[in-house]
């Protein structure tokens, strides 16, 4: 009998600790939405931990007891998102299709991954052009720039793959391609993603983008046997 009440009593220790530990990832996460939404709407250096908190609807205290400061909360917010990228087209290479056709569709789903989070876009810009502003630890830093490689050396992969097929020409260089195509989206991005007319945004920047796909894409082709003839 001693045993079955010792065996319940851990039971019921247990559920309750997995309780708190859903209640805080949830107060967690409440903190980052918040956050997230306070850094598009007024930048990182104007957003102060009081103005999270009460976005949030927490306390400062409890702010705290998730994260150390704001810049690991705007460090986490990009790195979480960086890893759901990379859940998305981490296998992208592997698919049985043309590197041509992996390519397009990887712009297209990079693209769409921030046109619907457009604050997460301004974000990481932010963190790309001005690093210093953030003041982040190296840790966080290094992190942060290791979950982005991530998903930028896809493209390295998918091109690998089209040169491994004969689809494309050696490159004496692919990570400077890889870049190159990197930051031609993000350019076309940052581009239309602001101004304009609203309902036009998306088809002007899908456009763009496959257009100038295209244009990396004939570059990178092997030409045909008969013009070497």
């Amino acid at each position: 009998m001693q045993g079955r009440q010792k065996v319940a009593l851990l039971d019921v220790k247990e559920k309750k600790i997995r309780k708190k530990e859903k209640e805080k990832e949830l107060r967690r996460n409440n903190i980052l939405k918040a956050a997230r939404r306070l850094f598009f709407d007024r930048g990182f250096k104007a957003v102060t931990v009081d103005d999270i908190a009460e976005k949030a609807g927490v306390s400062k205290g409890s702010i705290y007891l998730c994260f150390e400061s704001k810049e690991e909360i705007y460090a986490q917010i990009l790195i979480s998102d960086n890893i759901i990228l990379n859940d998305i087209i981490k296998n992208f290479s592997l698919i049985e299709a043309s590197a041509s056709q992996l390519l397009k569709e990887f712009a297209r789903i990079y693209v769409n991954y921030f046109l619907n989070d457009k604050e997460l876009f301004r974000i990481l810009m932010t963190f790309m052009m001005r690093p210093k502003e953030m003041q982040l630890t190296e840790e966080q830093t290094r992190e942060l720039i290791r979950t982005t490689n991530d998903n930028i050396q896809v493209i390295s992969r998918i091109i690998q793959k089209g040169i491994d097929s004969g689809e494309f020409t050696p490159l004496q260089d692919i990570r400077q391609t890889q870049n190159a195509i990197w930051g031609m989206l993000n350019g076309i991005i940052a581009l239309y993603l602001f101004t304009g007319n609203p309902l036009k945004r998306m088809e002007r920047i899908h456009n763009t983008v496959q257009n100038s796909m295209e244009v990396f894409i004939k570059g990178l082709k092997r030409p045909p046997i008969e013009s070497f003839l």
